[in-house]
């Protein structure tokens, strides 16, 4: 064991050199598939929002996709996550476009 004296310090360096070991990262990668999962299920809610004009639907679409966009990473495709906004949104304005009543759920 060989001990070191540091400047300014009486006693010698605890620290073992011999014993230094490089941290080196493990081979499991954890990816979260969230934001992909809730632009395919948005997109899903959306479709369906616009073509059986259900306005819970396209509300569910538009709550999927700002959840898709939360959990979005920087390298996440842009377009995507934009088409997914816009698809949404559009079935919100295509179903009250269509039928301006309020929203009425569909189990009440």
């Amino acid at each position: 064991m060989s001990t070191s004296f540091r400047p300014g310090m009486e006693k010698p360096d605890p620290r073992k050199k011999d014993k230094v070991r490089r941290f080196r990262v493990s081979g499991l990668i954890f990816e979260d598939f969230t934001s992909d999962y809730m632009s395919v299920i948005g997109m899903l809610f959306s479709m369906f929002g616009l073509m059986m004009r259900m306005k819970w639907c396209a509300w569910i679409a538009i709550y999927c996709s700002c959840i898709g966009f939360a959990s979005s990473r920087l390298q996440d495709d842009a377009k995507q996550i934009f088409s997914s906004f816009m698809l949404s949104i559009s079935a919100v304005v295509m179903s009250y476009l269509q039928n301006p009543s309020p929203m009425t759920l569909p189990f009440s």
